[in-house]
């Protein structure tokens, strides 16, 4: 539908700013969207399908039922660098914590998807563009830890810039730590899922975001490691216009599926229906220790 008439010479002139904030323009096909029907609709445009960027609390609040235990908070970040730049790394972290109401880039806990337990992490891209630190290498390994304890299936919803410079060589080592929780809680026999959301690159990309048992793309998706401008100049090549696209990636056999947001609570039950025994349920949780990084 074309934006109305009156809808246009609302935003030709100088709107207040609280009347601007209930609108939202898409930067696909530039409709304007109130705020309230786009939060109703998942965070996907009504005209164009295009699939906003979801914050953790809004994407498990859409998946579970209602009874999501949050793990792993305990754990927060530090400043192993003690890295300074124009801004410190620690008033970096400040100012993501006040802007997203996180205290990481991941949230980690159990729920259930239609009377299915599941162990749930979901990456946050608000919080320092959704990049892998020490915490978040040690809430993901933290959580399937945990998930293999109670022989419970894990679905994690990628949403990564990459490593965080700030951590350095400390956040590169991550990647090995959750290879290797990936590797225990794939061995031992259980179900691990993972959902690769707008943009999943750099080093989450390399590590356990393509080790799970049914890898799924959300529809349009960003999907890659090194960035685009990179490999065309490394290969001297012009690469497609859909290159790092999860249907890119899905025409060429490197992940299972392509699901629009509507549709990814039922496909995530059908999977769980398939592979899961209903009966199961999450046993309690014990106390989580504090850690600090």
């Amino acid at each position: 539908m074309p934006m109305p008439d009156w809808l246009s010479r609302l935003r030709e002139r100088d709107v207040p700013a609280q009347d601007a904030a209930l609108w939202i323009k898409c930067p696909s096909c530039g409709e304007m969207l109130y705020r309230k029907d786009l939060a109703a609709n998942l965070s996907v445009c009504s005209k164009c399908q295009y699939h906003f960027r979801m914050s953790a609390y809004d994407r498990i609040n859409s998946l579970v039922d209602d009874d999501f235990v949050e793990i792993g908070n305990e754990i927060v970040p530090g400043d192993p660098l003690e890295w300074i730049d124009k801004r410190s790394y620690r008033e970096k972290l400040d100012g993501d914590r006040a802007k997203s109401n996180l205290s990481e880039a991941v949230v980690t806990g159990f729920g259930t998807l239609d009377g299915f337990a599941v162990a749930l992490g979901v990456m946050d891209f608000s919080f320092r563009g959704g990049t892998m630190g020490t915490v978040v290498g040690e809430r993901i390994a933290h959580l399937l830890e945990e998930a293999r304890e109670r022989r419970l299936p894990c679905v994690i919803f990628t949403a990564s810039g990459g490593a965080r410079m700030e951590e350095g060589m400390l956040a590169l080592m991550q990647m090995a730590k959750t290879t290797q929780a990936v590797e225990r809680f794939t061995s031992a026999g259980n179900l691990y899922v993972s959902v690769l959301t707008d943009p999943t690159t750099g080093g989450v990309s390399a590590s356990f975001a393509f080790q799970s048992d049914v890898i799924i793309a959300e529809a349009r998706a960003s999907i890659g490691f090194a960035g685009r401008r990179v490999i065309e100049q490394t290969v001297r090549q012009r690469l497609p216009d859909n290159f790092q696209t999860a249907e890119f990636l899905l025409e060429r056999g490197q992940i299972d599926l392509v699901v629009t947001r509507a549709a990814l609570r039922d496909t995530l039950v059908r999977i769980l229906d398939y592979a899961i025994d209903r009966r199961r349920t999450a046993p309690l949780l014990k106390a989580v220790p504090e850690f600090a990084f």
